[in-house]
């Protein structure tokens, strides 16, 4: 064990200098730290390289075939689509994700964007310091109207942990909830309801699920354009889920009430992206925070520094999904 060499190879994306990283650093003593690891630095950052903790690093053939010495890839993310498999597994590389980390981290993301968003929060707080309130003959102001979520319907699209943990919270808040069917289902069933069928219905729809050659563009100009013009859009799952051009202009027409965005199909955005206009004021936009809450950040490092212990105690390195 002590001749093994790790590396963390872009430790940026999960550690903002705020994590206990000594369950991990701890178990063995030879460690290479890298903010970041660009295309073009992924060899060097990997030669004689044993153990690697990657988030978003690319693990393609091509260059899998040149790190003779790999013997681990420990991600600090669920998804693993970043990862070659089937390569790994050819050459015997193990390979463990994270899981059931985030879960309290989103749901309450979610519901801050909802409650902002039928609170009218960011409106109020402009005008308040824009002087409004201070210039108004009431103790109270009526500019914007204000909604309970009591009574009020949640749609969920994707009904995996994270979808649940939002279904909590709903709850605790009165509201009603509608389960879609699997995109591309033609029946519906257990209860559920045809995507088609749930968008007329709710006033919040949040979108929890993966991104595939089904759901890309799932919620698209036809879709936002079944939806009541009261309701809310919420995606804290993948950006490409939305057509985000669409929603720009379901935004602008005034179809939907408002969005809150905590993903985007490019990430980081171009500046002209569309969803980054100015004159969308009925959007808040996060840049991919749902998942980042310091304690959420710090059980992906506690279950990257288990499944390290594990690969450690292994006599055979295999591939191990969701260990």
């Amino acid at each position: 064990m002590t001749h093994l060499q790790a590396a963390i190879l872009d430790e940026a994306t999960f550690n903002a200098n705020d994590l206990n990283l000594n369950p991990l650093l701890g178990l063995i003593p030879h460690w290479h730290r890298y903010p970041s690891t660009p295309l073009t630095q992924r060899v060097a950052h990997l030669k004689g390289i044993n153990i690697a903790v990657a988030n978003k690093v690319v693990f393609d053939q091509p260059l899998l075939s040149q790190l003779p010495d790999l013997k681990v890839i420990l991600l600090t993310a669920t998804g693993m689509d970043n990862v070659d498999l089937s390569t790994c597994k050819t050459l015997g590389i193990a390979v463990f994700n994270v899981t059931d980390y985030c879960t309290s981290s989103v749901a309450q993301h979610v519901f801050s964007l909802i409650l902002a968003l039928s609170r009218q929060l960011i409106p109020y707080q402009n005008m308040t310091k824009q002087g409004d309130w201070s210039r108004s003959k009431h103790f109270s102001s009526l500019q914007f109207p204000i909604q309970e979520l009591k009574g009020k319907t949640l749609g969920l699209v994707g009904y995996g942990a994270l979808a649940k943990g939002v279904e909590k919270l709903a709850k605790a808040f009165e509201m009603k909830i509608l389960i879609a069917e699997r995109a591309g289902s033609k029946t519906a069933s257990n209860g559920r309801l045809l995507l088609d069928d749930l968008l007329p219905q709710v006033d919040v729809l949040s979108l929890h699920c993966p991104l595939n050659s089904t759901t890309q563009n799932l919620i698209n100009a036809k879709a936002l354009q079944r939806m009541k013009p009261t309701a809310l859009l919420i995606n804290t799952a993948r950006g490409g889920v939305v057509d985000n051009t669409a929603l720009a202009n379901a935004l602008r027409q005034h179809q939907i009430a408002g969005a809150g965005i905590d993903v985007l199909d490019i990430e980081p955005p171009p500046l002209n992206h569309p969803l980054l206009a100015e004159d969308l004021p009925n959007l808040i936009l996060t840049p991919h925070i749902a998942w980042a809450s310091v304690e959420a950040r710090q059980r992906v490092i506690d279950h990257v520094a288990d499944n390290l212990q594990q690969w450690l105690s292994e006599k055979d390195n295999k591939v191990s999904l969701n260990p």
